[in-house]
Formats: structure tokens, C-alpha cells, sequence
């Protein structure tokens, strides 16, 4: 990246109404950076549930809509409740929930609940088929951490082009026992705030590429979307604000930072809070992951969040997998000055920001949750995962076999091979595991935390303890498998059941009531309710 691309990102970061690029990187093959003075982020709905009883009640509705991610012009997407992405799901730990989904679209989607610990004829994976003009209900009691999470599409083979259509909402699981939630921002979209990313390819007329048009790890858009929005701009209202990040995108990995280098602290993953607060200067996600940040800006300040150097390894070709791309993100500017500061204001103009030198310095907690550490000497059974093409252990994803059934509440270790020289990452389904090692080395801090989701490093071992507590069914499989969307659509994917007594580390025979195909589907709709 040359240091006239480098330049532009900074000049946007001082200047918030300078035409802020996107992109960085050219591509001949779709439209230009979309250009133009920021505009306001907008901030999902924040869909508070309706009570039947004790049991927590949503409805979302898949549907087509246009959006405009071009001055002027406007794009086919698809979303929930909305033309875009969907609303936040407001859940809170120990209550009962149902969802309610209808499909208005075209074609047979599913709804995955990424992240939750459910029953598995609630998850929402590719045997919970919901046809056009059906409805499908999950019903299911999140008792786990408070976390990110966030729901999207699942259909086998066709999970990559619906998601990169716009279908994605958050999931914001609340617990009301959580002491430490009391010390950090959390007033929802005032300095709380969710941050869902995506890459786009925009044609000329501003309409999407094809989702499967792009390199051997899927799509690599140069038009980045933040919460539907481009060229994003958010105004804090307070000098401490969180943002919850939500890599939404099929394919890129990102090294999200400031153009500043400020320093900042990363408090939660994929599961929840760290056990403590730790400074950085970079967080990086590959696709499906979360994280949340807390960083501070003060009245006059403004700051460009970006993407450059992501963590990925040893990649055959960088250019072809996004590790050279340098994107603009977000806009933030600092809080407005006190109404009563008078003539203070220029001189605050004038003063010397402090950096930020401890999590004290941002008014976090020194603990933030109990994080025991699990024991790779405890662990019942070993697996091993190899990641390969478009396989995992030399087969490729079949409805119709169940790979393995994990005994309920074993620890297990589960060692994942990347043996390509492209990235990989690896999702487990009804699970928070920990990171136990990268190729024998201990795991850095931000994945020292709760995981559902982890990179797995070109030609690298990646150890998982992993266990499945408290649900059990022999019919209904959970899903594991590598999110990089192309990937699982091509077959990079396995299922397991959880059971009561012995597990079977055997394939077997299983009858999926949506059987196996890119896009064909047998009908299936109906309630989906937790159970043991």
C-alpha cells in the first residue's frame, strides 16, 4: 500500500467532512470508491420483546427492499423486519424466548442464532428449512454470559449470497447478575454501540455483484457498509464510548484500528467479557467473529476508524486475500463542548490530549468477569479437524451424514488443522469454547476470553477445549465449519448430535428433512422447543 493510499485515510481522519474513500484498493472489475461527506450512522432498532407470560416474543420477517449505498442510486438487498439487516434482539439470560420467523423472500432461508447455547432443533441451521410464505418458531432459554451475538441465514450452499444480500441482525444478551456491566458504557446506541461491518462489490449502476464472484476465499469488496450505512459518521455524546463490532462480512478479515494509533481496550469476544480489560492498538476479526472495544474521544476530537494490517498469517498471495487492503470504516468525533464552557474552549482546543495508559484511564473495572480456565489434561476425548479445499477430514459437507456424536457436558479437545496456504476460520455451533494453544504457543489476549468463532492461521494447529452442556438430541445435528460463507456453501462443513451416554466418533446415515442440494429444500415449518 503506498503512502499516498496511507495519506487519504489520515487526512479523513482529521477532516470528517473531507470526501472519505472507503476503499483503498482499486478494483477495475466494479465501481469506483463511493465518494461524499460522511452521513450519520444509523443504529439498529432496538426490538424490545412482547411478553406471553414469562416467555420473551419477537417476530421478524425475511423480505426484499432497495438501499441506498450510492447518492442517487439504489440497490436490491434483503433484510429482516426492513430492507437492510435486521433489528437488535434485546434477550435477557434465564428468560424463555420465541421467535417468530416468516419468509417473503424468493427462496428457502433459515434463521442461525449465532453464538447462543440452544437446543438443536432451535438452531436455525440448514435442517430448519423455512419455505416462501412460511413460518418457522424457535423457542429456547439463553443461559449463558452476557454477549454479542448476532442471527443470519444458514440454508446449505446458500448462505453466502444471502447474507452478503443484507440478512444479519445483533443479538444482545443481557445478564441482569452481571456486577461489571455496571462500570462500562451500555446506554444502547448512545455509547453502546453496534458496529455491524460488511464489504460489498457495487456495480456501475450501484446494484450488487454476485457473491460468488471473487478469489478462492469468496467475495472482497471494496465498498465498506457499517450498520447499511457507507462513508458512516458517529457523533459521540460522551468522551467514553463502546462499540460492539460485528464482522458481517462472507470473506475479509480485519485489523480494525484508529489512523491515530490510540490506544484503546478491548473488554469482551465472542462470548462475553474477558476476565480484565487489556490495552491495544488493534482488534482482528475474521469472519463471524465479535469484539468490543471501549475508546475515548474528547470534545473537538475526531478519529478514523480503519482496517489495515490484518492477523492472518502466512498467506500464499496477500493481495489476493485482502491483507494489503487499507479501508476506512467509521468516523467518530469526540463530544460536544459543556454548554457553560465559555471562553474554556478554545484553550481545550490548545491542550494535550493524555494518552490512554491503563483500563483505569477509561473508567473500566479492574476485573470484569470469572473466566475459569478449562484444562487440556481434563479433556475426555481428542478430535482432530483438517481444513482443506472446500473439505474437512477429506469429506465434503453431506445432509444426509452425521459426522460424530459428542457425549453432553465432556470436555473435549478439538485440534484444527488449516493445512491451505488461504485462510481459514472455524464455527462451532452450541458452543463457547476456549483457545487453548496456537501451534503450542499460548493464545494472545483477545482470544484468552469465550469463543464460538477463531481464525485458524495458513498451515496452523489451532486447539479448542470445547463442551456441550445440558442439550441433547440424537435426531437434529449442530453444525461446525469454517465461516468463510464460500467455503461452508462449497462444503466445508460437518454435523454432530449431542447425546446422553457414549458418544460415536463414526459417520452415520441421517435423514434431513431438507435434503441435501444448493437450494432445494423439503417442506418443514413449525415450532422448535427447547429440551434436554
Amino acid at each position: 500500500m503506498d503512502l499516498h493510499r496511507r495519506s487519504l485515510l489520515r487526512a479523513g481522519a482529521l477532516l470528517p467532512l473531507i470526501p472519505v474513500v472507503p476503499a483503498l484498493a482499486a478494483c477495475t472489475q466494479e465501481a469506483g470508491p463511493v465518494e461524499g461527506t460522511p452521513r450519520p450512522l444509523p443504529i439498529p432498532e432496538l426490538l424490545e420483546p412482547d411478553m406471553d407470560g414469562d416467555v420473551a416474543t419477537f417476530t421478524l420477517t425475511a423480505q426484499t427492499g432497495t438501499s441506498e449505498f450510492v447518492p442517487g442510486t439504489t440497490t436490491a438487498t434483503w433484510g429482516f423486519n426492513g430492507a437492510y439487516l435486521g433489528p437488535t434482539l434485546l434477550l435477557r439470560r434465564g428468560q424463555p424466548v420465541r421467535v417468530s420467523v416468516r419468509n417473503e423472500l424468493p427462496e428457502t432461508t433459515t434463521v442461525h442464532w449465532h453464538g447462543i447455547k440452544l437446543p438443536a432443533a432451535a438452531d436455525g441451521g440448514p435442517h430448519q428449512p423455512i419455505e416462501p410464505g412460511d413460518s418457522w418458531s424457535a423457542e429456547f432459554t439463553p443461559d449463558q454470559p452476557a454477549m454479542t451475538g448476532w442471527y443470519h441465514p444458514h440454508p446449505h450452499g446458500n448462505t453466502a449470497q444471502q447474507v452478503y444480500r443484507g440478512l444479519a441482525g445483533l443479538l444482545w444478551l443481557q445478564d441482569d447478575d452481571d456486577a461489571a456491566e455496571a462500570g462500562i458504557p451500555s446506554e444502547y446506541g448512545v455509547d453502546d454501540v453496534p458496529l455491524v461491518v460488511q464489504d460489498k462489490r457495487l456495480a456501475e449502476d450501484g446494484e450488487l455483484m454476485d457473491a460468488s464472484f471473487g478469489t478462492n476465499v469468496g467475495v472482497l469488496g471494496q465498498t465498506i457498509v457499517v450498520n447499511g450505512q457507507v462513508n458512516p459518521l458517529f457523533e459521540a455524546e460522551r468522551e467514553v464510548t463502546r462499540f460492539r463490532l460485528v464482522n458481517g462480512s462472507n470473506t475479509r478479515v480485519y485489523g480494525f484500528r484508529f489512523a491515530d494509533g490510540r490506544t484503546f481496550a478491548q473488554i469482551a469476544s465472542d462470548g462475553g467479557l474477558l476476565a480484565e480489560p487489556f490495552l491495544t492498538d488493534a482488534v482482528h476479526l475474521s469472519p463471524g467473529e465479535r469484539a468490543e472495544i471501549v475508546v475515548r474521544l474528547v470534545p473537538g476530537e475526531t478519529a478514523q476508524l480503519i482496517s489495515a494490517e490484518p492477523r492472518m498469517g502466512s498467506v500464499a498471495d496477500p493481495d489476493d486475500v485482502g491483507a494489503r487492503d487499507e479501508l476506512a470504516i467509521l468516523t467518530v468525533t469526540g463530544p460536544p463542548a459543556a454548554a457553560d464552557a465559555g471562553a474554556q474552549e478554545d484553550a481545550d482546543a490548545d491542550r494535550t490530549v493524555p494518552a490512554v495508559t491503563a483500563p483505569e484511564d477509561l473508567g473500566l473495572p479492574a476485573v470484569l468477569a470469572e473466566v475459569p480456565r478449562h484444562r487440556a489434561d481434563d479433556a475426555v476425548e481428542t478430535r482432530q479437524f483438517r481444513l482443506q479445499g472446500f473439505q474437512i477430514n477429506s469429506r465434503a459437507m453431506s445432509m444426509s451424514r452425521i459426522d460424530f456424536a459428542a457425549p453432553v457436558d465432556q470436555l473435549e479437545l478439538w485440534q484444527v488443522v488449516n493445512m491451505d496456504p488461504i485462510p481459514h476460520n472455524f464455527h462451532i455451533h452450541n458452543a463457547q469454547f476456549q483457545v487453548h494453544d496456537v501451534d503450542g504457543a499460548e493464545p494472545p489476549p483477545d482470544l484468552a476470553g469465550w469463543k464460538d468463532t477463531v481464525y485458524v492461521e495458513p498451515q496452523r494447529t489451532t486447539r479448542l477445549l470445547v463442551r456441550f452442556e445440558r442439550y441433547t438430541d440424537p435426531e437434529v445435528p449442530y453444525m461446525y465449519h469454517c465461516h468463510l460463507l464460500y467455503h461452508e456453501d462449497e462444503g466445508m462443513m460437518g454435523q454432530f448430535t449431542v447425546v446422553d451416554g457414549p458418544g460415536s466418533g463414526e459417520p452415520s446415515a441421517f435423514e434431513s428433512p431438507a435434503p441435501d442440494g444448493r437450494r432445494g429444500y423439503g417442506p418443514r415449518s413449525g415450532a422448535a422447543h427447547s429440551g434436554h
